[in-house]
C-alpha cells in the first residue's frame, strides 16, 4: 500500500506537470476562442522556444535571464509571423482550409528544425539551480516543481486581468463574438489577432523553458506529444475558456501521474490515458468541464 510520503510525492509531480500543460493549453484556447481555429502548430512553437534557449545560453553564451527574455520575445514574434503568413489570408476560407494550413505549418517547423538543428537531442541548459532538489519532510522535489505551479497561477491571473479589464481584452472578447461586427465598430482586427497569437506563443515559451528544466532534452519532435496533450487539456476544460484550459491541464497532469502511481503496470500506457480520458469527457460533457454551448455560424 502506498504511504503518505509517496502519495504526496506523486501529487507534487502531478501538479507540476499539470501546470505545464495548463500554460501551453492557454495558447490553444485563446486562439480558438477568438478565431475558432485549432492551431496545431502550437506544440512546435513550444519546441522552437526550447531551441532558442539552447542557442542563447550554450551557443551565444548569454546570461540565462537575458536569454529567457529574448526567447519569450522571439517566440511571440514567431507566433505573429505564423499568423500573418499562414492564417490571415484564410480567415474567410472554409474551416477545413485553415485546419490544413495549421497542420502544414506544424510539419514545416518540425522538418525545418530537423534540417537546421539535426535530429540529435541536445541538453537543455541549467537555469540558476532550478534543477536542484530539496526535501520537505520525507518528500523530495526539484525546485522547478515548486516554481512551475506558482508561475502558472500568476500568469493565469495576469491573463484573466488582461482579458477582462483592459481595452485589448475587451477587443478580444468583441472579436470572439463576431469579428465582422467588431471590424465595423472600428476595432483593428489584425492587431487584436496578432496580439492573441503573441500572448499565446509567449505563454508557450514560458512553458518550454520550464519544461526544459524539468525534462532537460531538446529535439525537433519534442513538441508533438505535449502539444497533443495540451490540446486535450484545453478540450477537457472547455476549449475557448481560459479557466477551463488551466483546470484541464491540472486534471490531466494529476490523472497521468496518479495512474502511474496507483497502477504502475500501466506506465507504458501513460500517453494513451490522455486520449481515453478525452473520449470519456466528450461522451459525458461534450463542451468540456467549464465549456458553454457554442452555436457555429453558417
Amino acid at each position: 500500500m502506498m504511504d503518505m510520503a509517496t502519495f504526496m510525492q506523486h501529487i507534487t509531480n502531478g501538479v507540476s506537470v499539470g501546470s505545464l500543460y495548463a500554460l501551453i493549453a492557454i495558447g490553444y484556447t485563446m486562439v480558438y476562442g477568438i478565431l475558432r481555429l485549432i492551431n496545431f502548430a502550437h506544440g512546435d512553437i513550444f519546441m522552437m522556444a526550447a531551441y532558442f534557449m539552447v542557442f542563447g545560453i550554450i551557443t551565444f553564451q548569454l546570461p540565462w535571464y537575458l536569454t529567457v527574455i529574448i526567447t519569450i520575445v522571439l517566440t511571440a514574434l514567431l507566433g505573429m509571423l505564423i499568423e500573418k503568413c499562414a492564417y490571415s489570408t484564410l480567415r474567410d476560407a472554409p474551416k477545413t482550409s485553415i485546419l490544413i494550413s495549421a497542420i502544414g505549418v506544424s510539419y514545416l517547423l518540425e522538418n525545418l528544425s530537423t534540417y537546421l538543428f539535426t535530429g540529435k537531442p541536445r541538453a537543455f541548459p541549467e537555469i540558476a539551480g532550478l534543477a536542484q532538489t530539496f526535501q520537505i519532510g520525507s518528500v523530495t522535489m526539484q525546485r522547478v516543481s515548486v516554481v512551475i505551479p506558482i508561475v502558472a497561477v500568476i500568469l493565469g491571473i495576469i491573463l484573466l486581468f488582461i482579458i477582462n479589464k483592459t481595452k485589448l481584452g475587451m477587443a478580444m472578447r468583441a472579436v470572439s463574438k463576431d469579428y465582422e461586427i467588431a471590424r465595423i465598430m472600428g476595432i483593428k482586427i489584425d492587431r487584436v489577432i496578432a496580439s492573441t497569437f503573441a500572448i499565446g506563443s509567449a505563454l508557450a515559451a514560458v512553458g518550454a523553458i520550464l519544461w526544459g528544466v524539468k525534462y532537460p532534452q531538446v529535439q525537433p519532435m519534442m513538441g508533438v506529444m505535449p502539444g497533443l496533450k495540451c490540446f486535450i487539456a484545453a478540450v477537457i476544460g472547455g476549449i475557448g475558456n481560459i479557466k477551463g484550459a488551466m483546470l484541464g491541464g491540472f486534471v490531466l497532469g494529476l490523472g497521468e501521474i496518479l495512474l502511474i502511481a496507483l497502477l504502475p503496470q500501466l506506465t507504458g500506457y501513460r500517453d494513451a490515458f490522455a486520449f481515453i480520458f478525452l473520449i470519456i469527457i466528450l461522451l459525458v460533457r461534450p463542451t468540456g468541464l467549464l465549456g458553454e454551448k457554442i452555436t457555429e455560424k453558417v
